[in-house]
C-alpha cells in the first residue's frame, strides 16, 4: 500500500472501533495533525468484538457485556461504507464519537440514530446494528489492520510511512488529552521518526490517567 496520496500528502491509515475512548482520543489528534502537517487520514473499521471473540470466557463479565454492545456501532459504520462510500466513514465516526464520548451519551441505539442524522445518512442504517449482513466486510477490514501490527494489540491501529516508504503500523499512540497545534505536530513527527527506524517496535508505560475529553468540541 502506498504511503503517498496523489496530492503528495502523507497517508495515515487509521483503524478504529467507535466504542473505544482511546481510539477516539487518538483520532482527534490525527484530525489536528491534518491541520498542521501535509497529512491525509484514511479511516477504516476494526472491531473489539471480533478481536476478543475467541477469549470471551477469559474476560470479566462487565467486559463481555461491552463486547456484545460493541457489535452494533461498528456494523452501522461498515454498512454505511458499503452503501454510501469510503468518504462517509470519517464523518460518521466523528458524529458517533462526539455523542458516545464527548457528550457521554454512550453507545446507545438512540445515540447511533442521532449520529446518522447529524451527518445526513439515512436512519434505515440503524437496522444494521442487529444484522450480520456486512460482517464479512467488517472482518476483512479488521484483519487488514491487525495483519499489519500483530495480534497482541487493541484499537487504534495506525499505519504510517516507514524508512523505505512502505507502511509501518503501530497500536496507538495512546495519549490523553488529544494534543493540539504544535504539540500534535511534534507527536506526529515523532511517530514518523520511530516508524523510520528499522527494527523499532515498542515504547510503553503504565497509564495513570483516563481519557480526558475536556479539550474536544
Amino acid at each position: 500500500m502506498t504511503a503517498k496520496a496523489s496530492n503528495d500528502k502523507v497517508i495515515a491509515d487509521f483503524w478504529f472501533d467507535p466504542l473505544c475512548p482511546w481510539a477516539w482520543m487518538t483520532s482527534r489528534w490525527m484530525l489536528e495533525v491534518e491541520k498542521v502537517r501535509p497529512v491525509e487520514v484514511r479511516w477504516h473499521v476494526m472491531s473489539l468484538a471480533v478481536l476478543n471473540e475467541d477469549k470471551l470466557d477469559e474476560l470479566p463479565e462487565q467486559y463481555r457485556e461491552a463486547m456484545e454492545q460493541a457489535w452494533g456501532p461498528v456494523r452501522v459504520v461498515i454498512a454505511a461504507q458499503q452503501l454510501h462510500g469510503d468518504e462517509v466513514v470519517g464523518k460518521l465516526y466523528t458524529a458517533l464519537g462526539t455523542r458516545f464520548h464527548n457528550r457521554g451519551e454512550g453507545a446507545t441505539r438512540e445515540a447511533v440514530a442521532a449520529a446518522l442524522k447529524d451527518v445526513g445518512l439515512p436512519e434505515s442504517l440503524l437496522e444494521y446494528m442487529d444484522s450480520d449482513r456486512y460482517d464479512k466486510e467488517l472482518r476483512a477490514s479488521h484483519k487488514e489492520g491487525i495483519d499489519k501490527v500483530g495480534q497482541e494489540v487493541g484499537t487504534p491501529v495506525i499505519a504510517v510511512p516507514g524508512a523505505d516508504g512502505e507502511q509501518i503500523a503501530f497500536f496507538g499512540p495512546v495519549v490523553t488529552p488529544a494534543p493540539q497545534g504544535e504539540a500534535a505536530a511534534r507527536l506526529w513527527d515523532g511517530t514518523l521518526l520511530v516508524a523510520g527506524t528499522p527494527g523499532f517496535y515498542e515504547i510503553k508505560r503504565t497509564r495513570t490517567a483516563g481519557p480526558d475529553f475536556s479539550n474536544l468540541a
